[in-house]
């Protein structure tokens, strides 16, 4: 990804060649001794692997056709892209050890996939185009197909450019025969920013912001993350923000959080949306005084944190992304991109505002549940603000049960968070990220492997970082996770065994930075 030419050229390879290229960049082309030989999706070893995992006999099904739709965001018309026809994307529903077959029919102009995200997959179905599969031409179909062996709330999203900045992405949720978990309710609650169709697209996002802190007008040597600005929640604006002096519109300046250590994001985006509805339209859920409800919260926005709680009453947190927690009562907790968080919450009497404010920035989404007595608050009379304890799924302890086995690693990687805001350059041990290269800056492992992985962010702003096809374990007994915060100038470290064969992204889920350079590849060599 270093320049746009080189993403949209490699994007516009025919399968084919996608997929020698693919091959040449690790094998075909090398001199004999100069690289590892690696396990790629199509080797026996990935159906091999896929074979031992729990099946339960049954098979589900779903298609999903990604299409251009005209949609209403609070009221506005907008044009945009999502799956059959609707913002909100179906939300998947299968049960431990099931198979899941998904077929997609690419109905834009441009190519697509799928990525199944936290989930611990065969890697040729893991949906990176140019890395596990090649990209799903327009007009072309693909059928996805693998076991579901980990029950937990999860989700999906086009994995192709800025493609999930619209609406191409959804839940999935996968139950477990064996749960243990006491409740009355589930609800399903997707969290998203939103701009396409209102200030411009994700794309004209990515074209303002590749011009760095330069374009802002702004001093060089201005500290972006240290500037003032609003800590308040208010609900979302119903009309665009005005453009600057300079002519911009998207770029955001003086977000700040003290919670995620700095500044909190770079794009201001007019709404925050509670599955796909603005706070003026909120979705109600129906329950009674005294009922148990288990909120299954996945934050799929690309740009914003957000703080989920209930104005003077508790949840208690019972799973980050995917895996069980030692339960935790909190007044909020904190989502980043790509995580997710399941809570238990016993509803009161009357209207219950459930808040997700946009952590460091202006907005917030919201939904309710409602006992069908008392009357809804308008949203402008909420609090702006959710404080008392409040923590974020890294720093929740794993439940026993899932806990890793205590191992001495085998291999350590340390991957240094890089970039800045002034040249928008962000990268992973000083490079950025190139699809027409995918092996050029691997992080080898090998199977059967307990590995260390140290996310050191030398940058000054956050990032959640995320590895696709497994979950790790946070140092000291932290929770199981696939995607963690890592704060500017903080390590995290994880552990995970290496136990499913294949080549593997990570990367920041923030949308642009990823966009811009902040991937890599952890890639199982023979």
């Amino acid at each position: 990804m270093l320049t746009d030419l080189n993403r949209r050229r490699f994007l516009g390879l025919s399968a084919a060649t996608a997929a020698a290229a693919a091959l040449a960049a690790c094998t075909g082309n090398q001199t004999p001794g100069t690289a590892p030989a690696r396990i790629m999706p199509t080797d026996p070893v990935v159906a091999e692997y896929e074979a031992r995992r729990t099946s339960s006999g049954r098979t589900v099904t779903q298609s999903l056709q990604s299409v251009a739709f005209t949609a209403a965001v609070a009221d506005k018309t907008v044009t945009t892209w999502g799956y059959n026809g609707a913002l909100a994307a179906p939300t998947i529903r299968a049960k431990t050890g099931d198979r899941l077959n998904v077929n997609l029919k690419n109905g834009l102009k441009d190519a697509t996939s799928i990525h199944w995200h936290g989930l611990a997959l065969r890697n040729d179905q893991d949906g990176v185009p140019g890395l596990t599969q090649d990209p799903v031409a327009a007009g072309a179909t693909f059928t996805y197909g693998f076991q579901l062996p980990h029950p937990g709330t999860y989700w999906y999203h086009s994995h192709v450019e800025m493609q999930r900045e619209r609406a191409l992405y959804g839940a999935l949720i996968i139950e477990d025969p064996a749960e243990e978990l006491v409740y009355d309710r589930d609800w399903v609650i997707v969290l998203d920013d939103w701009l396409d169709g209102i200030t411009g697209t994700p794309d004209d996002v990515v074209k303002e912001l590749s011009g760095g802190m330069s374009m802002s007008g702004s001093m060089p040597g201005m500290d972006h993350g240290s500037m003032s600005g609003s800590m308040g929640s208010s609900p979302s604006p119903s009309s665009s923000p005005a453009q600057g002096s300079s002519g911009m519109s998207h770029m955001l300046m003086g977000s700040r959080s003290e919670f995620l250590g700095g500044d909190a994001g770079d794009v201001r985006y007019p709404f925050h949306l509670f599955n796909s509805k603005a706070p003026d339209q909120a979705e109600i859920l129906s329950a009674k005084a005294g009922e148990v409800i288990r909120l299954r919260i996945i934050n799929a926005a690309g740009d914003t944190a957000y703080r989920v709680g209930i104005p003077g009453q508790k949840l208690t947190l019972t799973h980050t992304d995917g895996f069980p927690v030692q339960h935790q009562d909190v007044d909020a907790v904190v989502l980043g991109m790509g995580e997710r968080i399941d809570a238990l919450l016993t509803v009161g009497d009357g209207y219950t505002p459930v808040m997700a404010l946009a952590e460091g920035k202006t907005g917030q989404a919201l939904g309710f549940i409602s006992t069908g007595t008392g009357r809804k608050p308008l949203p402008a009379v909420l609090p702006n603000t959710l404080e008392g304890t409040v923590v974020d799924g890294g720093q929740l302890k794993a439940d026993p049960r899932v806990t890793l086995a205590d191992k001495t690693p085998d291999r350590t990687h340390d991957v240094h968070l890089t970039g800045s805001m002034m040249k928008y350059d962000w990268g992973i041990n000083g490079k950025r990220f190139d699809m027409n290269n995918p092996y050029g800056n691997t992080f080898d492992i090998k199977a059967g492997e307990r590995v260390e992985v140290n996310f050191i962010n030398d940058t000054d702003m956050w990032h959640p970082m995320h590895l696709h096809g497994h979950t790790f374990q946070v140092s000291g007994g932290g929770a199981r996770k696939d995607t963690v915060i890592v704060r500017p100038r903080q390590t995290v470290t994880v552990i995970f065994d290496a136990d499913n064969p294949g080549q593997w992204l990570t990367h920041c889920h923030n949308a642009y930075h990823a966009e811009r350079g902040m991937m890599a590849v952890f890639s199982y060599t023979k």
